[in-house]
């Protein structure tokens, strides 16, 4: 961490340090920092009582009282810092080149997601990325060219979005002490759905306190818009102050930021709803993999590998006019060859209602 406290104290020392800075508290002040150019979201907070539009980043007029209130809210559930982004995306482009130079090493599970991809490309870092959850294979990359870098980072979402399986995090967190490495898991997929209170995968697993940046998305399980990543104090200032996708983006509107403290409270006590979800789902992929048809995964997202592009396409287009509806996945958004339906069970989806679809696609596939 010393390379990071060392330019946080530098940036002090130039008087170039960051930080956020509740915007309530310059509310009867005439608002010189806007780009609300026409007066519209002032107009809309007027009428509403509400800041509608932030029209401003949060280093600027965009910091309401409500962002402090989400972050406070995320922190007393981890018992860790925590920082708001405007999406999952702009977490994932925005971190990891903050954070890495050109004296580091990322090691990125190969099937992350496109987002955490895009910010492998805009970081300086040296770049490996390891076979899919091949962990014997991280640690031959480790034993071999740990010492050639600064720092390593080790990249892996916990629930991938395509395949529904697991990463190993308590193998990973053996590794990351093993090592000397940063930790980054992505629980986008996660949040919501694994964990007593839905915290995700490292809440189920105990390892919240051991692992360095964990990022959960508003836009999935919590029916929102929005990310948070969370992590130490150290990184939580650095971030404000070098993350480019938060320092220089729009701050998100007062109605969404309250929608998101509603929905992430709630959601901490629907363990009802995450058990019945996993029943169904593991009955479903049962179903599937006892009659040949190929699954893989072990959460709630079940995808049924079809291989080629054509096939798939007209399975969905199948399924829709029965009513259910999927969309066929292709490259390359998944590996050649591996075309799929992706079948995402919610809470609220019944047994009754999908329990046909084991044979309508036996049925379909065994046209082919």
């Amino acid at each position: 961490m010393k390379r990071y406290i060392d330019e946080l104290n530098s940036l002090e020392l130039k008087g170039q340090m960051r930080q956020l800075r509740n915007s309530a508290d310059y509310s009867e002040l005439i608002n010189l920092s806007s780009n609300d150019y026409l007066g519209i979201g002032a107009t809309l907070s007027e009428s509403s009582n509400k800041y509608d539009s932030a029209c401003s980043s949060r280093l600027l007029t965009g910091n309401s009282d409500l962002y402090f209130q989400l972050e406070n809210t995320i922190e007393t559930q981890y018992g860790k810092p925590s920082l708001f982004f405007n999406s999952g995306y702009h977490i994932n482009i925005g971190i990891l080149p903050a954070v890495t130079n050109k004296q580091d090493l990322i090691l990125s599970d190969k099937l992350n997601h496109a987002s955490i991809i895009d910010g492998l490309v805009l970081s300086n870092a040296n770049i490996v990325r390891y076979r899919h959850n091949d962990l014997y294979q991280l640690e031959q990359i480790l034993e071999k060219r740990r010492d050639d870098y600064d720092n390593v980072f080790i990249v892996t979402e916990s629930i991938f979005s395509m395949d529904g399986d697991k990463s190993d995090l308590k193998r990973l967190v053996e590794l990351k002490n093993k090592y000397n490495c940063f930790l980054y898991v992505d629980e986008a997929h996660a949040v919501g759905v694994f964990g007593e209170k839905g915290l995700g995968l490292s809440e189920e697993l105990n390892l919240i306190p051991q692992i360095d940046f964990i990022v959960g998305t508003f836009g999935k399980a919590y029916a929102s818009i929005g990310a948070y990543v969370v992590c130490n104090d150290v990184f939580k200032k650095y971030l404000i102050n070098k993350s480019r996708s938060l320092i220089y983006t729009t701050a998100l509107p007062d109605n969404v930021i309250a929608q998101n403290i509603s929905n992430f409270t709630k959601v901490l006590n629907m363990s009802e709803q995450r058990n019945d979800l996993r029943k169904v789902s593991h009955r479903l992929r049962s179903e599937f993999i006892k009659k040949g048809i190929k699954s893989l995964g072990d959460s709630n997202i079940v995808p049924v590998i079809v291989g080629e592009n054509k096939i798939a396409v007209e399975l969905a287009e199948h399924l829709q006019k029965l009513g259910y509806w999927v969309f066929a996945i292709r490259p390359p958004t998944v590996p050649q060859n591996s075309s799929r339906l992706r079948i995402s069970v919610c809470a609220n989806t019944s047994w009754e209602s999908i329990q046909e679809l084991p044979n309508i696609i036996f049925d379909f596939i065994s046209k082919y």
